[in-house]
């Protein structure tokens, strides 16, 4: 019903910034609970911001402060702006989606989520 395409990740010296982009098809698209995850090799895949509705948005400790989750819902598009980038964020990006998610922690957990893009890699020099 949905696929997902990221875009945007490239090779960014530490202090940079960078911002990833999201393009979604299907319908309905408003209604989905928008998300960024990140991998880094031999690293579970873990959470780094969501969007809901009216613009209610939750990041992880570790960006939080550094980037901004966001949406166009005209564009079927989500982005993920990046500043202060460290050498620890360097992964692979996914963008993940979920109809009628509810206000409960399963936002922050990957298994909550049934469509996700290809990933995108990020890598940040230090």
């Amino acid at each position: 019903q949905v696929q997902l395409v990221e875009s945007g990740g490239r090779l960014v010296q530490a202090g940079g910034s960078l911002r990833l982009t999201c393009a979604a098809s299907g319908r309905t698209f408003s209604q989905y609970a928008m998300a960024w995850f990140r991998q880094a090799p031999g690293k579970e895949r873990e959470f780094v911001a969501v969007i809901r509705y009216f613009d209610n948005t939750d990041y992880a400790d570790s960006v939080k402060g550094r980037f901004t989750i966001s949406r166009d819902n005209a564009k079927n598009t989500v982005y993920l702006q990046m500043n202060s980038l460290k050498p620890e964020d360097t992964a692979v990006y996914y963008c993940a989606g979920q109809l009628r998610m509810p206000y409960s922690p399963a936002r922050f957990q990957s298994s909550t989520y049934d469509y996700w893009g290809q990933g995108t890699q990020v890598t940040i020099s230090s």
